[in-house]
């Protein structure tokens, strides 16, 4: 499967590392010449001092990054902004300012917040849905330990039931010593229908920002052109 012009970056669970694999994706393309996008529908956690867009300028160098809607609390988007008294912006909302970095750019990265299913707005829409509206494909982001492939297995199954493309999967945090269950799961990926697009070092964001993006490519050696 080629490169989608937009591609949704999701995950099997919370902090698996969808923030540290799109920076990694966004260096990766740089690393090819690609002009970069990078769209975050909602960040939460901003009074914690969270954004996810300053974390993947940090790593992936200068590029365009966007958020649609930043929440203080460290929730999930409704949840969070029932409690700031803040609007959601509607999936369609969203879909427009895609499509508009869209037309100025090669590639369009959007992270979610949680995994495939959480809700991004007031009215039930996920980001399955806003992949759905944008006709776009997904990375997903999981771990490597014990529970990861019954958790990939089901996000891909809803991706499935849903048409939508997947370009692979990624393992967020690969250990520096994997055990038998890391080197049987990471087999495991290997064989399903969508590709395992690589694995990011544990750690990763502890690097120099120098050397994450020279170790961008090689991590993500499934990406395709």
């Amino acid at each position: 499967m080629n490169l989608s012009p937009v591609v949704l970056v999701t995950g099997t669970d919370t902090g698996v590392g969808k923030t540290i694999t799109t920076a990694a994706l966004a260096a990766a393309l740089k690393g090819k010449g690609r002009s970069v996008a990078v769209y975050k529908p909602c960040q939460s956690g901003a009074a914690d001092g969270d954004s996810d867009a300053a974390e993947i300028v940090r790593l992936a160098g200068p590029l365009t990054v966007e958020t649609g809607v930043v929440l203080q609390q460290a929730m999930a988007p409704v949840a969070a902004a029932a409690v700031d008294g803040a609007p959601l912006p509607a999936l369609a909302s969203h879909a427009r300012r895609i499509c508009g970095l869209a037309a100025s750019h090669d590639h369009v990265l959007v992270e979610g917040a949680g995994g495939l299913l959480v809700e991004l707005d007031s009215h039930g829409g996920t980001l399955a849905d806003l992949g759905s509206l944008l006709a776009a494909a997904f990375v997903l982001v999981a771990r490597p330990g014990l529970g990861t492939l019954n958790h990939t297995a089901l996000t891909l199954e809803a991706l499935s039931s849903r048409g939508l493309d997947v370009l692979g999967v990624v393992l967020g945090s690969w250990p520096f010593s994997p055990g038998a269950v890391q080197h049987t799961n990471r087999q495991v990926l290997g064989t399903l229908p969508v590709p395992l697009l690589g694995a990011l070092p544990e750690q990763a964001a502890e690097l120099s920002p120098a050397d994450f993006r020279a170790g961008a490519a090689a991590w993500l050696n499934g990406l395709p052109a």
